[in-house]
C-alpha cells in the first residue's frame, strides 16, 4: 500500500499501449469510439509532454487486428511496435522486457480489450512482480458496457488502481508552477479536453488578450486552474 499511496509523477511511471487497432475497436461497445481514440491520443500526447517511457504492444497485426491508429504512431513515430500472438502481453518476452529496462514500477495502462488483453496483463503483471498498474478506464474499451465494467471490478479488487486518462496527465503535471510541462500539457487540454479544453480557449482569448488558437499555442501564460 504504501507504494500506492505515492503519486504518478514523471520519474516513476511507465505508460504501455496494448492493440490499439482497428479491428480492436471496431468491437468496442463500452464507450464510444471517437472519444476513445481522442483519449488515448491525449493521453499519449501527455506522456510525450513528460517524456514518459512507452510501450505499444500490437497483435496478430497481418492477419487480423490491423495497423495501430496513425495518430498514435505520429505521436511516437520511431517507438518499436512489439508485435505478439498472445492475448496476454506479459507472455511476451519483448514486453517484459521492454517494461523491465525502463526501470518504472509505476505502469499505466491503456489498451483493447478491457476484459481480455488489460485484465490478463494486469493480473500476470501482479502475480510476477512488484508492479504497480494504473488501468486507464477512459482510454480503454470492452465489448460490452457490462464486460469493461466488470474486468474493471475484478482489477481493482486484486490491486489495480482504476484512473482516467486526463486524471494522470494533471497528477504528472500536479503543481500549475512547473514551467517546463505547462504550455505543452494546455496544447492537449485545448485539444482533446472537451470543455475543459473550451474553457481554456475562452480564459486565454477573452480574459488573457491572447489573438487566437494558433498564435498562443505553446505560449506561457498565467497559468489556469483545474
Amino acid at each position: 500500500m504504501p507504494g500506492k499511496l505515492e503519486l504518478l509523477s514523471p520519474s516513476n511511471s511507465q505508460l504501455i499501449f496494448i492493440d490499439h487497432q482497428p479491428q480492436m475497436a471496431f468491437g468496442v461497445q463500452s464507450i464510444d469510439r471517437q472519444t476513445l481514440k481522442n483519449n488515448t491520443v491525449g493521453l499519449a500526447k501527455a506522456a510525450r509532454a513528460f517524456g514518459i517511457p512507452t510501450t505499444i504492444t500490437t497483435v496478430e497485426t497481418d492477419s487480423f487486428s490491423g495497423k495501430t491508429y496513425p495518430e498514435l504512431l505520429d505521436v511516437f513515430p520511431d517507438a518499436p511496435l512489439l508485435e505478439r500472438t498472445s492475448m496476454n502481453s506479459w507472455d511476451d518476452r519483448k514486453v517484459r522486457d521492454a517494461l523491465g529496462a525502463n526501470g518504472r514500477k509505476k505502469i499505466v495502462v491503456s489498451g483493447l480489450w478491457t476484459e481480455v488483453c488489460n485484465t490478463s496483463f494486469a493480473l500476470s503483471a501482479l502475480e510476477d512482480t512488484d508492479y504497480e498498474i494504473y488501468m486507464v478506464a477512459d482510454a480503454s474499451g470492452g465489448t460490452s458496457k457490462e464486460a469493461h465494467d466488470l474486468a474493471m471490478t475484478r482489477m481493482t479488487q486484486v490491486g489495480v488502481i482504476p484512473v482516467t486518462w486526463q486524471q494522470v496527465m494533471l497528477e504528472w503535471q500536479r503543481d500549475w508552477a512547473k514551467r517546463d510541462t505547462y504550455g505543452a500539457v494546455m496544447d492537449v487540454v485545448r485539444e482533446h479536453s472537451g470543455a475543459y479544453g473550451m474553457g481554456v480557449d475562452y480564459a486565454y482569448t477573452m480574459v488573457h488578450g491572447a489573438a487566437s488558437r494558433s498564435t498562443h499555442k505553446g505560449e506561457t501564460l498565467a497559468p489556469i486552474p483545474a
